[in-house]
């Protein structure tokens, strides 16, 4: 349990990265799922956003372009939040970089979970719920997350990647190569890598099996234990940070005068 606690701290081991890329793909898996049962589209992949994109401009369909264009670019822009917080974090010698976009992902989980069913009546200029919009951005944010602290070698929204990886690996280890083939030149698995993808896919499929009962049998608030889960791992290097920089300290009391100040409240003098 105790390694859990680390898993979006600065100092990681591969081992606990890799505990980290499981739980992030069985979290998109589940969205994934479920958010079909609820708005009938893929959300965690944008391979079909982008092929309904080109499909709405060769039909001259307007809601399949936009519906297209607003999952896209709310996947984008939650990749580029993750990318703005992690190197903000960075700056400032902050050790829950990481920690930071997941706990926005929680947050907006919980949304989801409470609120989902409203948000599905919400239009929005781009012909989809807002619904939608909230799941492309989580899962860009997730994504950029994966990929942020893998260093790009690991991605837990869509499989397409891992599951060509693993094949290639498969290929390998199913290779004879010839006995006097020099050790330098033999063809070999990545065994390590082949188990990671195999655990990796296993993961988004248990996810999207649990995401598409929960839907089923709950409904929208059977995210809420999860995103608990997501806010709990990432708490522990956020509050060491806040014990540690004056920085962070300064900017959350800031922040809070700032809001909690009622808006016909006198302004204090300089």
């Amino acid at each position: 349990m105790r390694r859990l606690l680390h898993l979006t701290g600065q100092h990681r081991t591969p081992s606990v990265d890799r505990m980290f890329g499981l739980l992030l793909a069985f979290n998109a898996g589940a969205v994934n799922a479920g958010g079909l049962l609820v708005v009938h589209m893929y959300t965690s992949h944008m391979s079909g956003f982008a092929s309904q994109l080109a499909d709405g401009l060769v039909l001259g369909s307007m809601p399949l372009l936009l519906g297209a264009l607003g999952a896209l670019l709310a996947f984008v822009v939650g990749a580029a939040t993750t990318a703005v917080i992690v190197h903000w974090a960075r700056r400032h010698r902050l050790r829950s970089a990481f920690a930071m976009p997941l706990m926005l992902e929680a947050a907006l989980l919980l949304v989801f979970g409470l609120l989902g069913a409203i948000t599905l009546t919400w239009p929005t200029l781009f012909a989809v719920p807002l619904t939608v919009l909230l799941l492309s951005y989580i899962m860009g944010l997730q994504n950029g997350l994966s990929s942020s602290m893998s260093n790009g070698k690991m991605r837990t929204t869509h499989m397409t990647g891992h599951i060509t990886d693993l094949g290639l690996e498969l290929g390998r280890l199913a290779f004879r190569n010839p006995r006097e083939t020099p050790a330098a030149l033999r063809v070999q698995a990545n065994r390590s890598a082949l188990r990671l993808y195999a655990s990796l896919l296993l993961m988004f499929i248990a996810g999207g099996l649990v995401g598409a009962a929960g839907f089923k049998y709950v409904g929208f608030v059977w995210v809420v234990p999860l995103a608990s889960l997501l806010l709990a791992l990432s708490l522990p290097p956020f509050r060491r940070d806040l014990r540690r920089s004056v920085y962070l300290q300064t900017l959350l009391g800031s922040m809070a005068r700032r809001f909690g100040r009622s808006p016909h409240a006198p302004v204090p003098p300089p």
